[in-house]
Formats: C-alpha cells, structure tokens, sequence
C-alpha cells in the first residue's frame, strides 16, 4: 500500500479506524530543532472528532506519543515514531456492512484488490488515517515558522453556498470562532444551518477548503515531473473524499484572455495579479500560494440505497455509526498538514542542490 510520502521530509504511516491506533514514522526533521508539543496537540484537537454538534459523535481524545527521535524536547535528527491512541471504537456499528458495500465508498474497491478487507470504519480507508499527516504537518509547519512560511485553510463553500471575500491572515481566528472555520461569521451561520438540515434528513454534503502559503522562497519545485502544483495536487488529491484540486485562476482561466490573465511584474519581482497562485513553470515565484480543495459528500448516509453484497447480488442498506455530515471543517487542518508536508520537502530537497 502507498503509505509514505514524501523525499526528504518524509511520513509513514500505518493504523486503521478501530485498531489499536493509528501511527508513523516521519524522516528528514532537522536535528537539534525545539518541538512545541502543545501546538502539536492543538493541529490534532482541530481535527479530533466530536469537536460539535455538526460532525460525527465519536469522541477521541487524540493525544500523541512520541516514542523516539526525541531527546529533552528536541530532533536528534533520527525517525520520530509517534502513536495517536484510539479509544472510542464502537466496531458493532458496522455489522451491517460486513455483507454489504456502501455506495462510492472504498469497501468495494478494497475488497476487490486485497481478497478482504477491515469493514470496521473502513480500516484503513477510514478518514482517521489523517491523524498521522496531521501530526507530521505539525511539525512541519513549526519548522517552516522559521524560515518565515505560513500556511491557512478555511472553508468557502458548503453545497451552494460560497464566501467569496478577501482572504487576509486577520480573519484566522474569524476561521477558528466558529465550527464550520469559514472566515465570516454570516456565511458561518448559513453553512452550518445547511449542514444541520442534511444531517436531520440522513443525509451529506461536500465542500471546498482554500488554503494560501504567504512567505514561500522563490525557487521551489522542480522540472519537468516534480512540478511543485502537481506535488500539491498529489497530496491533496490523496486525502479522503477530495476529488478536485485547483489553483490560481484554475478552471476560470479558460474564459480569460493572455492579456487579462498574465500576472504583470513589477521592481522586485512581484506581480500586480496572482492569476498564476503561486507558482509559475512548477516553481514557486514567491507570491502566495493560493488553490482550493473539493471534498465529496461523505458516502455513508443515514437513509436506505441500492447496493450490492459481496457475492455481488443486488441488496440494500442503510449506513449506521457515527459520520460527518460535511467533512470540510474538520479537513481544514489536514488541508494544511499535506500543504506544509509538501513545501517543506520541497525546501529541503532544494537546500540539498547546493
């Protein structure tokens, strides 16, 4: 199975939903560099479950240990093994899915590949493997700090409804005020009151997460396949329930005219637009790194749906357990964990050129 990423800065990881937990192993952290263990545990409480009435009820303390790499609160540059502990399976949830796969999620495909597979919340397909990519983003956004990188994702669309404003890092903690983490308390409102009426029909609903990078050095990616857009696209797309990446001006660029879309210079090296987000030839030219994510509506729904069994025979089922209604607010930080994952491998590998 593809669980590691990355070059230099490297994760891998391993754990399904109800095992013992879920964990990894992340390589390339600079040695002799202090760790901020309550900021990890801050990036992990933003996506623990149970965090409001508008996600799944599945209540995790997700508190990480560190089991190595580690010495008085600093990298000695060796792997850093951490564990996140799960403890509030409730496995009977899914009997009814032993027999049975839920339509446009992984239980099909799963079962198919492998000969079997773990129903149990999906295993190891589960959205609970995020916690280790939340881990290692963690720490790699501590480590980009220092070299002046920010990373900020937030919500701006739920279903039809879109904030569309000025995104600027003093509307964080707008994001962090309220539980959809969109950077405007009205739309907030209207998001959450369209994810409480599809949750009280059985039912779920997708959305997008943008995220900008503001301080990235000029210079990172590479050509022709390691193209830094196409890194993040990878990552992002490797996410659960995402299935679509955009950035910059995306698909909008196609109505647009060269003359309208290219981003004009100025002393410096800056440009007057950022149709580009970013990034122009696969190489970062030191503007914001701007795109957006597309999350799917979550696939286990509270109401009745035609679906096969395992010998392949029509059936039905109605999904039980505990869900997200709307996967986005909790995504945001894992959003921003592939993000800082990716940047810093990138920083890394181009400080190795030299």
């Amino acid at each position: 199975m593809g669980s590691v990423y990355g070059h230099i800065f490297r994760l891998s990881s391993f754990g399904e939903s109800h095992g013992v937990g879920i964990g990894g192993v992340i390589d390339g952290v600079p040695s002799g560099f202090t760790l901020d263990f309550e900021a990890i545990q801050h990036e992990l409480d933003r996506r623990k479950p149970g965090q409001s009435a508008i996600v799944t009820q599945r209540k995790e303390a997700d508190e990480v240990e560190f089991f190595s790499g580690i010495f008085e609160g600093k990298t000695t540059g060796t792997p850093i093994g951490f564990l996140v502990r799960n403890t509030n399976q409730k496995s009977q949830d899914y009997n009814s899915m032993n027999a049975a796969f839920r339509p446009s999620h992984a239980d099909f495909t799963y079962q198919q590949k492998y000969g079997i597979r773990d129903p149990r919340g999906g295993g190891r397909s589960s959205a609970r493997e995020t916690v280790a990519r939340v881990v290692a983003g963690a720490i790699a956004k501590q480590v980009l700090a220092t070299i002046g990188v920010r990373i900020d994702a937030f919500v701006d669309q739920v279903g039809s409804i879109r904030w569309e404003g000025t995104w600027s890092t003093d509307l964080a903690q707008v994001r962090e005020n309220n539980v959809v983490r969109v950077p405007d308390m009205e739309t907030a409102e209207q998001m959450e009151n369209l994810i409480r009426e599809v949750r009280k029909d059985g039912d779920t609903i997708g959305g997008c997460v943008r995220c900008v990078i503001t301080g990235t050095p000029v210079g990172l990616g590479e050509p022709v396949f390691d193209k830094l857009h196409a890194e993040l696209g990878k990552a992002m797309l490797s996410i659960n329930a995402v299935k679509g990446f955009t950035i910059g001006s995306g698909f909008e660029g196609v109505e647009m005219r060269g003359s309208q879309h290219n981003d004009a210079f100025t002393a410096g090296g800056a440009t007057l637009t950022n149709h580009s987000g970013g990034i122009q030839g696969g190489i970062s030219n030191g503007m914001p790194i701007d795109f957006r994510v597309a999350f799917k509506p979550v696939a286990t729904i509270m109401t009745e749906q035609q679906t096969i069994d395992t010998n392949l025979e029509e059936t039905t089922l109605t999904g039980t357990g505990r869900h997200d209604p709307c996967v986005v607010p909790r995504a945001v930080p894992i959003v921003e964990a592939m993000a800082a994952m990716v940047i810093l491998d990138f920083y890394l590998r181009q400080k190795a050129t030299f």
